[in-house]
């Protein structure tokens, strides 16, 4: 999923392995704002500094104010001097503020992430954030007359819908890109070409005899000898593995190389081409090279897949930690509010051996969340917000075909003033990225129809 903050999804561990700081310069200042802690507790006056970025250089008098909204990662300023967003602004006249989401990036509201202070971490707080934000913002700013408009892409494209559902008095219209509005425990579905399925399955079988574990070591590069003693140990592995495919289908041939992002060059048929090289040998050989190619994108000596080292990771409740990127608290979010799972736990997809229970002792492990509070969660978020059943208005809702997370999005139009853009040919959150001359036509009048809107909402 897109954060505007790295441009990198990594739900939980991909994050880790991941996430780079290649940060492009920008003219964007970080500023401060005074946030509280706990909306939702009168009692409890403490505060806590945000950060957000603005851009007032197409800012009218009588213009537009767009609020983007960060995500689970830091907030990236690139964002403030690239994206279609600027491209509405300019022609709209728009001030651009951009806040970063609570407990990511440099926006740290409690002293470390002991799961005690998570607790603080929520899409309600985060919401709450944002109105705040928008309500100080408006009084000191002299911006109360002026319309709102909310954007985010995946998870804040979630948020940006929510914020226009719950706030409809702060918010006059939001730009939903990619946003997974309903919560589900688990969400399995991926495709993958056959030989993907052979190489996976092969894999698990010789993962089941210990002799193999050398060739399986130096095949797949991994920084340790592989060591499986519980079935988490070999799930982590093939976890890791099946990751390579899930993060090429999500971003396909997008646009994110203006972020810093590494590796925009790998695509669904770059994986295709090497899945089907019969000259590298059988499937197993060629999952093996997609690894290696991946590693070499991204510059990696070699592969962790040692289970143990996640969990040290992932429990280190320090901001200096190897988790503190995101991947400790956007797991704990899964945990207490979406789930999103992304397991072997269906027929429909072509990977094997991390079922949604391996997914789900994560809770209990990292954050002593029960299977059972962890389905409730999921239910109590569908309830709040309506999942699919969502009913607002000047809301649109962008999605691209080729994105696996549209499943979860809004893909047809509710109502007229609740529509869809589906857009063919695109992956995730394609339509926030800047146009370029190799943009698909579909692409580029899906833009075109979202400015409209915006152009039609604002007269009114």
């Amino acid at each position: 999923m897109l954060t505007v903050a790295d441009g990198r999804k990594g739900f939980g561990k991909f994050l880790l392995q991941r996430h780079d700081e290649n940060i492009q310069k920008t003219e964007a200042k970080e500023q401060w704002f005074l946030q509280k802690l706990d909306h939702f507790n009168g009692q409890d006056s403490r505060v806590w500094k945000q950060r957000y970025f603005v851009n007032d250089t197409f800012a009218k008098p009588d213009g537009p104010v767009f609020l983007m909204i960060g995500g689970e990662g830091p907030a990236n300023p690139i964002w403030m001097d690239h994206g279609t967003w600027l491209t509405y602004a300019e022609k709209l006249g728009a001030l651009c503020f951009m806040l970063e989401h609570r407990f990511y990036g440099k926006s740290h509201p409690t002293p470390d992430l002991s799961t005690d202070n998570l607790r603080f971490l929520s899409s309600r707080q985060a919401l709450a954030d944002l109105a705040h934000f928008r309500t100080v913002m408006a009084e000191t700013q002299g911006l109360s007359n002026r319309k709102w408009v909310a954007f985010g892409g995946s998870y804040p494209g979630s948020l940006a819908a929510w914020f226009r559902l719950k706030y409809p008095h702060l918010i006059h219209a939001s730009v939903a890109t990619s946003a997974p509005v309903h919560a589900q425990v688990n969400f399995p579905e991926r495709k993958l070409p056959p030989a993907g399925s052979k190489a996976s399955d092969t894999l698990v079988e010789r993962l089941k005899d210990p002799t193999t574990y050398d060739n399986i070591t130096k095949d797949f590069n991994l920084c340790s000898k592989l060591q499986i003693q519980t079935e988490s140990d070999s799930a982590y592995f093939l976890e890791t593995l099946a990751g390579n495919f899930m993060d090429v289908v999500q971003y396909n041939q997008d646009n994110r190389a203006f972020e810093g992002v590494v590796g925009t060059n790998i695509t669904i048929e770059v994986l295709c081409a090497v899945m089907a090289d019969a000259s590298l040998g059988d499937p197993y050989k060629r999952y093996a090279a997609v690894a290696r190619l991946m590693m070499e994108t991204f510059s990696m000596k070699c592969l962790n897949v040692s289970y143990n080292n996640y969990v040290q990771d992932m429990t280190n409740t320090s901001w200096d930690g190897p988790a503190a990127g995101g991947g400790r608290q956007w797991v704990y979010q899964t945990c207490t509010e979406f789930g999103f799972y992304q397991s072997t736990d269906s027929p429909d997809q072509p990977f094997t051996g991390f079922p949604l229970d391996y997914q789900v002792k994560q809770c209990a492990e990292f954050y002593n969340v029960s299977a059972e509070q962890l389905a409730d969660a999921v239910a109590q978020t569908n309830e709040y917000y309506g999942g699919y059943n969502i009913r607002s208005s000047r809301i649109v809702f962008p999605n691209g075909s080729i994105d696996p997370w549209h499943a979860l999005g809004i893909t047809a139009d509710i109502a007229a003033d609740l529509p869809a853009v589906f857009i063919k040919g695109t992956a995730h959150c394609a339509n926030m990225y800047p146009a370029r001359a190799e943009d698909p036509v579909a692409l580029s009048m899906a833009r075109d129809h979202v400015f409209l809107l915006l152009q039609q909402w604002l007269k009114h």
